[in-house]
């Protein structure tokens, strides 16, 4: 095919743009292990100040942050609660119960908006036969849902319970920086409701590596020894840590861009037979397959042999995610193959 694919699949494919891979090789780098990576310092205090945090630490991974945060916040035979269709939950190989020995409590919400109400139904009595609840995890943007956005109020009402129950707060906000976009409220106001923070460079960033863990100096001092346990030591850490700093001055600033794109793409999709997509919060779209319709692998697949890559999520739909690869061309190109394999795997 000649002309370049439009890979929908994550906004994790992205590819460094030539500014960015000018930044990697002019980092100016250290043993990060042994030391400190001076560009990596500088990520992690920038990070820190957007967020309101004491500190923050670099690790390769969400997945990593998230299961580094469970080890700082519980401890074995205990269990946290999420919501049901967490990443932590789903998409993290059940590492809270093997790396932490804790038991994840899996609760429903409507549109990954889980409520305090909740929440403190999920809280155990605190007996003999039940696990201690230890730790509540939040996520925002919630992947699974489309990107919706957890209001901010909410997140309060759900830190309001924790400090009364004397439960910490762990925030998965892998699209955090989509979250704060997509609805006006600074970073560190979102961030104030969770003792410790993930936020992920390589979502929408366009940053290869990279996420990192922000909270009280204290506990992130204490980071650093759970990242060394769980292997993510790395030593001139700054070539991505310099990524970093070039995303957060020139990509953060457009992420509205992709959210524009993101509308666009649902209300091309609504206009397709037996599709249907709900309006986007951020750049997440659910695309849904009418009863009777293809599987979302089979349309998947005919869509890759026309150029345009959508991943399953499920029965019954597609997900696809904007991001600073795929312009308004692309975001046609989209739609007009969505059309086009409809039309090809249901006609006669």
């Amino acid at each position: 095919m000649s002309e370049r694919p439009i890979d929908l699949r994550s906004d994790t494919v992205t590819r460094p743009s030539p500014g960015m891979r000018d930044a990697i090789a002019g980092a100016e780098v250290a043993d990060d292990v042994l030391g400190k990576d001076p560009t990596a310092d500088r990520l992690e205090r920038r990070v820190a100040g957007l967020l309101g945090k004491d500190a923050a630490l670099f690790f390769p991974s969400g997945t990593q942050a998230n299961q580094a945060a469970v080890l700082l916040h519980t401890q074995p035979g205990t269990e946290a609660v999420c919501e049901g269709e967490a990443h932590v939950f789903h998409y993290e190989y059940a590492d809270a119960a093997w790396l932490s020995g804790v038991q994840l409590h899996p609760v429903s919400s409507a549109s990954g908006r889980v409520s305090a109400d909740t929440f403190r139904r999920a809280i155990r009595p605190g007996d003999r036969h039940h696990p201690t609840t230890s730790l509540f995890c939040l996520e925002n943007t919630h992947n699974m849902h489309g990107g919706t956005v957890l209001p901010v109020g909410d997140m309060r009402e759900v830190r309001a319970l924790a400090d009364e129950e004397g439960i910490p707060v762990h925030l998965d906000g892998a699209r955090l920086w989509n979250a704060a976009e997509a609805s006006g409220t600074p970073l560190h106001a979102f961030a104030a409701e969770a003792d410790t923070v993930m936020v992920s460079l390589s979502k929408g960033l366009g940053c290869p590596i990279g996420s990192l863990l922000a909270g009280p100096a204290p506990l992130i001092d204490r980071a650093w020894w759970a990242r060394k346990r769980l292997g993510g030591g790395m030593r001139q850490v700054g070539v991505l840590a310099a990524a970093g700093l070039y995303a957060l001055d020139h990509n953060l600033p457009r992420l509205g861009e992709d959210h524009d794109r993101a509308r666009r793409l649902a209300s091309g999709t609504n206009a397709v037979a037996g599709l249907s997509a709900e309006p986007p919060d951020t750049n997440i779209v659910m695309i849904r397959i009418a009863d009777g319709g293809p599987d979302p692998e089979e349309l998947s697949a005919e869509l890759d042999r026309s150029g345009v890559r959508i991943l399953p999520a499920g029965p019954g739909r597609l997900r696809a995610v904007t991001h600073l690869d795929v312009d308004d061309d692309g975001i046609e190109r989209a739609v007009d193959s969505l059309s086009a394999a409809m039309g090809r795997l249901t006609r006669g």
